[in-house]
């Protein structure tokens, strides 16, 4: 594998942070040469994707180790320093459904981040395809992609310190693996979270549809908008519908709204993809119901992501007279250019909800199994 302990055209007080951040991180610094070589030239055939921050390509390195590089676009503003946060966020995070990073270039221009491939592309390529592809994903798929997901964010959330607030779980950052091993991926919205700090004031960044209110509204971050993301990825996970387009055209509702909807209604069955021709009713409203736990109007009454993860891998009886109407973002437009100073609404008055004083796995589950 070709790496250097430096990088070249950095100035050096950039150099020798790297060099430090290699060291103390283990992470490789590539040369340019290595990625272009691998990349061929990143050819516009080795291009796998594209984001906020730039471009990522396919690669082989000459040791035959397949990456993804991910070059970070000149007009992505991210300077040395920002780009060192990046890493040092994600150095770290090393989890069977984290995608890992493998190292980084920085030379001259160029700011290059280098990932494990992943050879299944992403959720939301897997769940826009026909009904005959979508089949592939049988229940039991869907239910280990929902589960899988819940263990990085679980992990990223309580597991390592200071703990991580991904900021952009949606279906394009979960990437599948050969086996639908889901992976999250993309940390360049990531911030640290300290143990000692109850949420993170910040300017609102991420996407919309997945975006929770107090985080639109008010710019106030805590995990709980992680939560509220993954209930609305599990939505999706189980209709096969995208949650930033209407749900049915003739009414424009989106797809958190229709869900509350049809769970008043008695007809959650409604909401399941119909590719999913044999799955098991009891578990599938269970999810719904829980995605219905994580997307709350109020933060402080979503559970959290251990808590959500044992009640999607356990048989139990939710106990849904703690359910109230999710917390819906009404004219989406209005988050559509950089998010920033753009005001939100939200469909149920959040100073309206009663919010948990102490909010235990009891609080979202009863006592009997089912």
């Amino acid at each position: 594998m070709h790496f250097k302990r430096c990088c070249f055209g950095v100035r050096k007080s950039s150099q020798q942070d790297l060099a430090e951040l290699s060291s103390e991180k283990d992470i490789k610094l590539f040369s340019y040469n290595a990625l272009r070589s691998a990349t061929d030239n990143f050819h516009q055939s080795n291009k796998i994707g594209r984001g906020g921050f730039g471009t990522v390509y396919k690669g082989i390195l000459k040791d035959g180790t397949p990456i993804a590089a991910k070059v970070l676009s000149a007009e992505s503003k991210q300077g040395i320093k920002e780009f060192l946060n990046e890493i040092n966020a994600i150095a770290n995070v090393k989890h069977p459904n984290l995608v890992l990073l493998l190292g980084c270039c920085v030379q001259g221009v160029n700011r290059i981040l280098v990932y494990e491939y992943v050879e299944n592309s992403s959720l939301d390529q897997a769940l826009i395809g026909t009904n005959s592809e979508r089949a592939r994903l049988h229940w039991g798929i869907r239910s280990e992609i929902c589960i899988g997901t819940a263990k990085g964010l679980a992990y990223l959330h309580e597991d390592i310190e200071p703990h991580i607030i991904h900021r952009d779980i949606k279906a394009s950052n979960i990437l599948l693996t050969e086996n639908f091993l889901p992976k999250i991926g993309d940390f360049g919205l990531a911030k640290l979270f300290p143990d000692n700090v109850t949420h993170i004031s910040t300017r609102v960044a991420g996407t919309t549809g997945y975006l929770a209110p107090e985080y639109a509204m008010q710019g106030q971050l805590t995990r709980k908008a992680d939560i509220y993301s993954f209930g609305v990825l599990v939505l999706e996970i189980i209709s096969g519908k995208s949650c930033s387009k209407s749900y049915l055209s003739e009414d424009g509702k989106v797809l958190l709204e229709r869900t509350w909807e049809l769970y008043e209604e008695g007809k959650l069955t409604e909401l399941v993809d119909p590719s999913l021709e044999d799955y098991p009713e009891e578990e599938v409203l269970r999810y719904i119901k829980v995605a219905l736990f994580c997307t709350q109007a109020v933060a402080g009454r979503r559970p959290s992501m251990p808590e959500v993860l044992h009640m999607l891998s356990k048989p139990i009886k939710l106990n849904e007279k703690e359910l109230l109407p999710p917390g819906i973002i009404q004219d989406p437009t209005t988050l559509s250019k950089g998010l920033e100073g753009s005001r939100t609404f939200v469909s149920t008055s959040a100073s309206s909800i009663p919010e948990l004083s102490s909010t235990t796995l009891d609080t979202f589950t009863e006592m009997a199994p089912r």
